[in-house]
């Protein structure tokens, strides 16, 4: 099997941000109630954009920190979103379109909020088969469009984004394993439906993310025969601060190697695990060598993870 690199990040938030405040206000609220039921002080909503826009705007910034990367050297675009209603051409296809990459294969998938776990490893097997040889994954959400603001379970969480990887394969040693389980019979706990809002019963999410989290989690180690301190960080979707603090009591592990951004970003479901990557490069938590496990659970219901040789 070939081993995988990522090469660049980007990410891309819209400029309309909602704090505590607002959201407060609407719902007959506090921002208090907000922050300690969520964790969350602002998220982003969209305004006069369109969730191809931004994805592109997401690879745009990738390629400013990235001015070596020859865009037409890729040879798989793979954009994961629960939010969509541009079914055809895909969003993936309008990517292509914009940077005028000559010749390369494109596709969307549809695989909930863990769905950016799903993208990156089917980039990975098509380089471990020697289909191709680099891959632009993207997660991107515009979520603000299917909220029921009467709904205090989903609107003081949700949020707008996309982020970008580019991953190729590599000669060097590097260690990956992945671990995809989906439960179909219980799909009706995490609902959205082109033109609808968004359905959650959140008391049941809950204990299936803070249970399925950590059996996948156990799972993986498991498989790659590495123990969790030979982990730098676990990057969890971005789902609630609750949950994630759970996940990291159930695991046995400081909080702190969980890389936790929900406070200043908000849940943007398939766009929240590239997001927070980009952040780790940005800030300069992630060496050569690092081992991180991405994390991501939601609707399908389906939990992913993927243990990473940075």
């Amino acid at each position: 099997m070939e081993n995988i690199e990522i090469i660049a990040t980007g990410s891309y938030l819209p400029q309309n941000e909602i704090d505590n405040k607002i959201i407060a206000k609407e719902l007959r609220t506090t921002e208090e109630f907000i922050y300690k039921r969520t964790g969350i002080e602002k998220r982003y909503y969209v305004k006069n954009e369109t969730i191809d826009r931004l994805a592109i705007k997401s690879i745009e910034n990738l390629l400013k920190k990235n001015t070596t990367i020859d865009i037409n050297n890729i040879d798989l675009i793979i954009v994961a979103t629960t939010s969509t209603n541009l079914l055809m051409p895909g969003i993936s296809y309008k990517v292509q379109e914009h940077f005028k990459i000559k010749k390369c294969m494109c596709m969307d998938i549809l695989a909930g909020c863990a769905g950016f776990i799903n993208a990156v490893d089917i980039a990975r097997n098509y380089i471990a088969i020697g289909k191709i040889k680099t891959a632009l994954v993207i997660g991107v959400d515009i979520l603000s469009e299917y909220l029921d603001k009467s709904d205090i379970s989903t609107s003081i969480i949700l949020s707008d984004g996309a982020g970008a990887i580019l991953i190729k394969k590599t000669e060097n040693v590097k260690q990956y394993e992945s671990i995809i389980n989906s439960q179909g019979e219980k799909g009706n706990l995490l609902v959205s439906k082109s033109n609808e809002n968004i359905k959650m019963n959140g008391t049941e999410i809950y204990k299936y993310a803070v249970t399925e989290t950590v059996k996948n989690i156990n799972q993986l180690l498991k498989s790659s025969n590495v123990d969790i301190d030979e982990i730098k960080y676990i990057v969890p979707h971005q789902s609630n601060i609750k949950i994630m603090n759970s996940i990291a009591n159930r695991l046995n592990i400081d909080v702190k190697k969980m890389y936790i951004n929900i406070k200043y970003v908000g849940n943007t479901f398939c766009a929240s695990i590239p997001i927070a990557i980009d952040e780790m490069f940005e800030k300069n938590l992630l060496q050569k060598g690092d081992k991180i496990i991405f994390i991501g659970y939601g609707g399908g219901l389906n939990t992913g993870s993927i243990l990473l040789e940075v």
